[in-house]
């Protein structure tokens, strides 16, 4: 039976550069190998074929010398290459051993199973007021710690955590599967290259303890609803003395009774009075920082027109930018009227024109001029 060519069975073109190359052989070895397609006969086959192709296509001299005479070139002893797995089979193929079994996590643990401590979060709602101003507080959280009875090391005092026996101190194993050897995690010190035979009292072994901690929280002046505060080395202490985690703090702002933010702006929605929208006047409004502003309303002015107040918004964090204030003014029909007002109101609608009241004016000419033909046709 003849052998199928080497770039068909590593589906690659016969121009296809050494990273090319590479990259198929990888994702072919991942999808064959024998680990994934447990019992699969077929897929060790196809596998050994992968890897046959690449250890020829992969060396210049070997890959011209198949290219020139095929398969016909390494028969019969002619460069030694491409059957079975020889000695270059571990280097070609370790580059994916990561990427298959997860070593890397494996590697990343600390010396003796010092491992770093979980990333905690603490929600906090402060009002805007306090986001204004800044604010220093102080929370309260309960928190793993290092114990002090065995200053993290999670074996008695006087003791100390002894190697591992079945790893010999390294946190993985070795065994042989198949035509190769893989290494895993300890599973008698799960990794961590040491054991305790006499674990401490106070912690169980695990060097860290529960205890509620009162920490110091600046929080700048500007903070924003959603903003995050990161506290180094304030999260949970590391098993078996290894580095605590860090502490995030989330701020959300209380809703306001009289402001509503936009970033650095703020708004305020004032009602006034029909008389005070006709014949102008002005109101007083508050302050973010307590103060107090005025704003004049000229004559004739509209519902829903915004009034800017500058620099009496909110600060702009870590800047000296302050933004501005925005007052809507609402016109707010009277209501309840005694008989007097009704009549007065009454009255001056008799002696309303165009030139009192434009835009009402204007929107009925409108409607009048859009219903005049069809009128006149029906």
């Amino acid at each position: 039976m003849s052998k199928r060519c080497y770039y068909e069975t590593l589906e690659v073109e016969r121009t296809v550069d050494e990273s090319g190359l590479k990259s198929a052989f990888r994702k072919l070895a991942m999808k064959w190998h024998p680990d994934k397609n447990p019992g699969d006969k077929s897929s060790e086959i196809r596998f050994k074929e992968i890897n046959e192709a690449y250890e020829v296509l992969k060396d210049g001299q070997k890959r011209a010398a198949y290219d020139r005479f095929g398969h016909a070139a390494f028969e019969q002893g002619g460069m030694g290459g491409g059957q079975g797995f020889g000695a270059g089979f571990a280097s070609s193929f370790s580059d994916i051993f990561e990427d298959l079994f997860g070593m890397a996590g494996q590697r990343g643990r600390g010396s003796g199973g010092r491992e770093r401590g979980a990333d905690l979060r603490y929600n906090m709602e402060i009002t805007l007021e306090e986001a204004f101003e800044g604010k220093a507080a102080e929370i309260h959280i309960p928190v793993s710690v290092t114990c002090e009875g065995c200053s993290g090391t999670g074996a008695k005092a006087g003791t100390k955590p002894k190697a591992c026996a079945t790893c010999g101190g390294a946190g993985r194993v070795r065994h042989a599967q198949g035509f190769f050897t893989l290494e895993r995690t300890c599973h008698a010190c799960h990794g961590r290259g040491q054991v305790i035979e006499d674990p401490c009292a106070a912690c169980a072994g695990s060097g860290r303890v529960s205890r509620d901690r009162t920490l110091s929280v600046n929080i700048p002046p500007g903070v924003e609803d959603g903003t995050r505060i990161r506290l180094a080395g304030e999260g949970e202490a590391g098993l078996r003395g290894g580095p605590a985690g860090d502490l995030y703090i989330f701020l959300s702002l209380a809703a306001h009774e009289l402001f509503q933010r936009d970033g650095a702006d703020l708004y305020c929605r004032v009602p006034i009075s029909m008389i005070t929208a006709a014949l102008g006047g002005e109101f007083e409004v508050p302050t973010i920082e307590a103060g107090r502003s005025k704003v004049k309303v000229p004559a004739g002015t509209q519902s829903g027109r915004r009034f800017r107040i500058a620099g009496k918004g909110m600060p702009v964090l870590r800047s000296r930018q302050t933004g501005d204030m925005y007052v809507q003014v609402v016109v707010e029909t009277p209501q309840n009227l005694t008989k007097k007002q009704r009549e007065l109101l009454a009255e001056f609608d008799k002696l309303s024109s165009g030139e009192t009241q434009p835009e009402s004016a204007g929107f009925f000419a409108k409607v009048k001029d859009f219903f005049g033909p069809r009128a006149a046709a029906s």
